[in-house]
């Protein structure tokens, strides 16, 4: 395998096990030991995490260890707020396009979970963004689901997401929003998105109560 594939390769491995929370924030990690664990050389392991670096999950310190970085809540609720703007306008333009087919597969999705069942986090996050990135082709914005994407990465290494294991409220807002843009309503996909967002972020706060 050349070193450009066990950089990837690592890379990957890594940036998995943080999201996953197999690493856990403000982990203290070495080049030796990730070396070891990953079976690879220092070479393709430094390309890995200058990549990581770059997307700020980890961070060098003056001796040389890694830090894998802590998501503040601070930045949490700024990623929220910046995709209240984004999402919201993207239901309204959904709305005027009509009902897709990932939006139909997201709804069928959602309603699992209408009977707060206990579920897995992994799974619903797994659902959750299917959702949010169907809202995003249905509106026909094409580079909105990569951002998405990226912001989501960040907010999935926050562990106080993962204690909830009932979404049916997540689920009745997800819904709320599809059916008005089935309905062909900019103004009332707009609101079903923008509770969600406010919901979310109440959510979010109390979670960091418990946590």
């Amino acid at each position: 395998m050349s070193t450009k594939s066990l950089s990837q390769t690592a890379y990957g491995r890594i940036r998995d096990d943080i999201l996953e929370g197999r690493i856990a924030p403000n982990s203290i990690l070495t080049e030796r030991d990730l070396a070891a664990s990953l079976g690879i050389s220092r070479t393709p392991l430094r390309s890995a995490l200058s990549m990581l670096e770059r997307e700020q999950v980890i961070e060098r310190m003056v001796n040389g260890a890694i830090l894998v970085r802590r998501i503040s809540i601070e930045h949490l609720l700024d990623i929220i707020q910046l995709r209240l703007i984004l999402e919201k306008a993207a239901a309204g333009r959904a709305a005027e396009f009509g009902l897709s087919p990932e939006l139909i597969a997201a709804r069928e999705k959602q309603t699992q979970y209408l009977e707060g069942n206990a579920a897995q986090f992994e799974d619903f996050w797994q659902d959750d963004g299917d959702f949010h990135r169907a809202v995003a082709m249905a509106a026909r914005l094409t580079l909105l689901p990569e951002l998405l994407a990226e912001q989501r990465a960040i907010v999935q290494r926050c562990t106080i997401i993962r204690h909830e294991i009932n979404f049916a409220d997540q689920a009745r807002e997800h819904i709320a929003v599809i059916d008005a843009i089935a309905a062909g309503d900019p103004a009332a996909a707009r609101s079903a998105m923008l509770q969600h967002f406010e919901n979310m972020r109440a959510r979010t706060l109390g979670w960091l109560d418990r946590g």
